[in-house]
């Protein structure tokens, strides 16, 4: 039985629904699923979960990382060029005022959602109003966090950008770019954008979406969970494995009340626990029967 990640490289121009059925096609596996996902105009890392280990999705390292590029002078209704790109103004920008402005961007921000984007409102989809010609005045802000934004590449003739951003789930890149662009009076719409790091799922080993063929490339390519999950992790005793698959509690002081811990044996992720008063590990989700 199939159970562990894949590091997926997603093209531009496909869905990250189009990744999950592509790997549930070739492995020939109903659960399948994705952390994170791309909009169609990005590319870079998708981690995918494949059988059991869609049930882990939401204990992935949630931390991620992108290379966006950019070009001043511009504005879009989606806030990049797949969108109505308009001009905004004939005003150049110079690489210190991009520096200068960037600094309002580290930290905790609070940014608006792109009107072409999966958030919900009043029950629909913002992508959905924005098809009917509908853009909501009153999108609730949200508030993420970037932990770094540096500027890697700057022309000035060309009024171009290359920014690195590590920041939270949750994060527009877009509406970066954009807020960007008018903070500098000039505008800003987004070229390209590539994800280089999804927790642990890193670039530099991630395997191109077309490599999966068949069942046989799913299951070489298999990540094991222990290696991608963040939590510590507490080697089980045969009688405490026993224990562990009937969903019993485990005793031990060796972690802080309220912290996640798997539970592996022989190198296998048997469950997903939590640290309770009286140094009882609670077992939250089981994977082995």
């Amino acid at each position: 039985m199939l159970f562990g990640f894949l590091n997926v490289y997603k093209p531009k121009g496909i869905t990250s629904h189009d990744v999950v059925g592509k790997i549930r096609r070739a492995g020939s596996v109903r659960q399948v699923g994705h952390s994170g996902t791309l909009d169609p105009m990005a590319e870079g890392v998708l981690p995918v979960a494949v059988g059991k280990a869609a049930r882990l999705i939401e204990f992935l390292d949630e931390g991620k990382s992108y290379r966006a590029q950019m070009l001043f002078g511009k504005v879009s209704d989606t806030y990049d060029t797949e969108g109505a790109v308009k001009e905004y103004s004939s005003q150049k920008v110079s690489k210190n005022q991009v520096l200068d402005s960037l600094k309002n961007f580290s930290g905790k921000i609070e940014q608006t959602p792109p009107a072409y984007s999966a958030v919900h409102y009043n029950g629909k989809r913002l992508y959905e109003l924005a098809r009917q010609g509908i853009v909501p005045e009153n999108i609730p802000k949200r508030t993420v966090f970037v932990n770094r934004i540096e500027l890697l590449n700057f022309d000035c003739e060309n009024q171009t950008a290359e920014i690195d951003i590590d920041c939270s789930k949750g994060t527009y890149i877009r509406s970066i770019v954009h807020d960007l662009g008018l903070s500098l009076g000039c505008g800003a719409v987004m070229t390209k954008l590539v994800r280089t790091a999804c927790g642990k799922f890193l670039l530099g080993d991630a395997v191109p979406v077309e490599i999966f063929v068949d069942r046989a490339d799913v299951e070489s390519h298999l990540i094991n969970p222990v290696d991608v999950l963040s939590y510590s992790c507490y080697e089980l005793s045969e009688f405490e494995f026993q224990k562990v698959k009937h969903g019993q509690p485990l005793k031990t002081g060796d972690f802080s009340d309220g912290e996640y811990v798997s539970l592996v044996y022989q190198n296998e992720l048997c469950a997903i626990s939590q640290k309770a008063e009286n140094n009882i590990l609670i077992t939250k989700k089981v994977f082995v029967s």
